[in-house]
């Protein structure tokens, strides 16, 4: 005898939050779209406004300076690769929405790290979240930023940094959680307060960790915004996505190196930024 299980309306309930969510916040999510749009847009501009040559030789400076005449060298001639190859502005766009998009997500995600860090019982709440949203696929994420912001680079930016927010979340309370106990109580043995033992010990010997926390979190970014180009994101996955339209494979491939271009200049200097802040405890 067959027994009935009523099914839970799971997908209607997601619904029923989603547009009561979007009623509510409208007036908030159109100024942040506002703001969000403008500094992007106005970003690019510049950034494309300025000669190639000129962003090319800053880039190599800076990647010099932080990892070496090996990764400034590279770096440059990354750089030189994509302009010949005629994609320097879709390039500078995912540079924007890249950093831009890490920049947010290290601002909220470092201090709920912390928290998570100090305090057990936060951490054992955010665990379970931290999980999900890292198994949870990529292309989900975009289905609530369309109703929030609409198309374009701002659903793309909010899509992102849900996407890629967990790992500097979870690294940041790694390294809080992982300190020697013998610091904590000669700190507490001086006499410390509580601010002047998260300034002066825990985040300076946690940085190694919360620095590989921020480098995951832009190769996320990064894979993400290719993703949502799907949502109107432009830049490089902009050119992936009118590539597989049109079945140009060699577009495609070309707008691939790119972005691994871009992936490997970021990735190195952010792994030195982290040796640099390991190598200074």
């Amino acid at each position: 005898m067959e027994t009935f299980i009523p099914q839970i309306p799971l997908a209607d309930f997601f619904d029923l939050i989603l547009d009561w969510l979007t009623d509510a916040l409208a007036g908030v999510t159109r100024a942040i779209a506002t703001v969000v749009r403008t500094a992007m847009s106005d970003t690019v501009d510049f950034l494309t406004w300025l000669p190639p040559w000129v962003v090319i030789l800053v880039v190599i400076a800076a990647a010099w300076w932080v990892a070496g005449k090996k990764v400034g060298i590279g770096a440059g001639i990354g750089l030189l690769l994509v302009w010949n190859i005629g994609l320097w502005e879709p390039t500078m766009s995912t540079v924007v929405l890249v950093l831009l998009s890490t920049l947010v997500a290290v601002a909220i995600g470092i201090p709920i790290g912390l928290l998570g860090g100090l305090y057990n019982r936060f951490y054992t709440v955010i665990k379970p979240i931290l999980d999900f949203m890292q198994t949870m696929p990529a292309f989900v994420y975009l289905i609530p930023a369309i109703p929030f912001f609409g198309l374009g680079t701002v659903a793309a930016m909010f899509s992102t940094v849900i996407f890629s927010i967990p790992p500097v979340i979870r690294l940041t309370a790694l390294g809080i959680r992982q300190i020697d106990r013998e610091l904590i109580e000669a700190s507490d043995a001086f006499g410390s307060t509580t601010m002047q033992k998260l300034t002066k010990v825990q985040i300076p010997v946690a940085t190694p960790t919360i620095m590989a926390g921020v480098n995951q979190t832009i190769m996320l970014a990064l894979s993400m915004v290719v993703i949502a180009a799907m949502i109107g994101a432009g830049g490089l996955g902009g050119e992936v996505l009118r590539a597989i339209q049109r079945l140009q494979a060699g577009m495609g491939f070309a707008a691939g190196i790119a972005v691994v271009i871009l992936a490997i200049i970021i990735d190195r200097v952010t792994q030195a930024l982290g040796t640099k802040s390991k190598a200074a405890e």
